[in-house]
């Protein structure tokens, strides 16, 4: 059996592991948008997680929309998006396609592995008897699965696929060791051999949950401190001195994972007939954070300003992070609806977002060139990119007027010193 392989689903996680692979083996990035395909070809990624320059050297990797391409392939690795949907119910629709594509093109001896954040069960109870139906094969004896969780973090060059650990599992021995070949020959981290599929999908799931869960403790006390007029970010500045003391930051907690996965466990753990407490209380907090801004921003500015005109505000970012282009889940769009909801105009900026899918995802009109956008009433720093890093005192007050409000939701600007007719505000 070849161990030429497809990868399936080219955005922020399947491109840049398409891209490692093709070091070592023939890769086919396969994708069901043309367009994408097209894209890559020339030799762009619009997500900005692979250089031109490294797509140029990737010789041994093409691009594909059509499954007959990916025909003949030993392994085929899923990278594609788990959402959820309008109930915050898991949204394997993507996942589900993707097998039937598989399914269209594997061979007796071929190996499916699922990358994409799932609950405990997906990859034997969802994605084998899909491939099975699309394939007339048998799962287990004709084909194998395998999960091995991916941890792309979007804009990080430290933690790269090249470089990080990566867990492995497989449905026989056989199956796990030829995913765990794999694997090493792309990274250094080594891998990890999971006692099976399921232990593998649990610990990827968790991964983000308990990230979430950390960030809503210090979201939640950030709100009880703000009652009392104290600065959460002193209060972190001190409590961070002890050794073990966990380093999370308050914020807006969106993105492709860590705002979506505590669902997939939490839905899992309510139809095995438990509720999931602290899962879903974290989730609630960090889901209301984008309005909690809005509102505190919103009450400020009503205490400073006498007049009944609605204020003009500049929101600086939209992205769910900073230094990316990724839109996916922004919380950012609760806060700017949230202060146009008290009657505000609101404009956004983000010098990295695309903004044909500002529009096409959140009804926003991204604004052009900061200096012709005149002065605003307040400010919200809401994604401290590295533009906005690069901001002095002169830049932020020639963008507000004379008692005018600088919200700074991540203490980015706390050291700068600013004229004091300016109204800080941070959490």
């Amino acid at each position: 059996m070849s161990e030429r392989i497809a990868v399936i689903g080219l955005g922020y996680v399947g491109l840049p592991l398409a891209v490692a692979l093709a070091r070592h083996m023939p890769v086919v990035g396969f994708d069901i948008d043309a367009g994408r395909i097209a894209e890559l070809a020339s030799g762009h990624d619009r997500t900005r997680e692979v250089e031109p320059a490294a797509l140029a050297a990737a010789t041994g990797l093409s691009f594909a929309s059509d499954v007959a391409a990916i025909r003949g392939c030993g392994m085929f690795i899923v990278t594609v998006p788990t959402p959820v949907d309008g109930s915050n119910r898991p949204d394997l629709g993507a996942v589900r396609a993707a097998c039937r594509s598989v399914g269209a093109a594997i061979a007796p001896g071929g190996i499916m592995v699922l990358e994409s954040t799932v609950y405990p069960g997906v990859t034997e109870e969802v994605c084998g008897p899909e491939i099975e139906r699309a394939s007339g094969l048998s799962c287990g004896r004709d084909f194998f699965l395998g999960y091995s969780p991916e941890r792309i973090n979007p804009g990080d060059r430290e933690h790269t696929v090249e470089r990080i650990t990566k867990v492995v599992a497989g449905q026989t021995p056989e199956a796990l060791e030829r995913i765990a070949a794999v694997y090493g020959k792309v990274t250094t981290g080594g891998v990890f051999r999971a006692r099976d599929i399921r232990t593998a999908e649990a610990s990827k799931v968790i991964e983000n949950a308990q990230r979430d869960i950390n960030i809503a403790f210090v979201n939640e006390i950030t709100m009880i401190f703000q009652r009392i007029g104290v600065s959460v970010h002193d209060v972190l500045a001190a409590s961070r001195t002890k050794w073990n003391f966990l380093p999370f930051s308050p914020g807006l907690v969106g993105g492709h994972c860590i705002g979506v996965d505590p669902y997939y466990l939490a839905d899992l753990a309510q139809r095995l007939g438990h509720h999931p407490e602290v899962i879903l209380a974290g989730r609630r907090i960090n889901d209301q954070m984008g309005l909690y801004v809005a509102d505190q921003v919103a009450r400020v500015l009503a205490r400073q300003r006498r007049e009944r005109r609605a204020a003009r505000i500049l929101v600086l970012g939209l992205t769910f992070k900073e230094n990316v282009p990724d839109l996916r889940n922004s919380k950012v769009i609760d806060v700017v609806r949230g202060l146009r909801d008290w009657g505000h105009e609101v404009v956004v900026h983000d010098p990295l977002a695309d903004h044909d899918e500002a529009r096409h995802e959140y009804g926003v009109e991204l604004a052009g060139d900061l200096g012709a956008l005149g002065q605003f009433d307040g400010i919200v720093l809401a994604v401290p990119h590295r533009d906005y890093a690069a901001f002095d005192a002169a830049r932020i007050t020639a963008l507000t007027v004379p008692g005018g409000l600088v919200a700074d939701v991540k203490g980015l600007w706390r050291g700068l010193a600013l004229p004091p007719d300016r109204v800080r505000w941070d959490l």
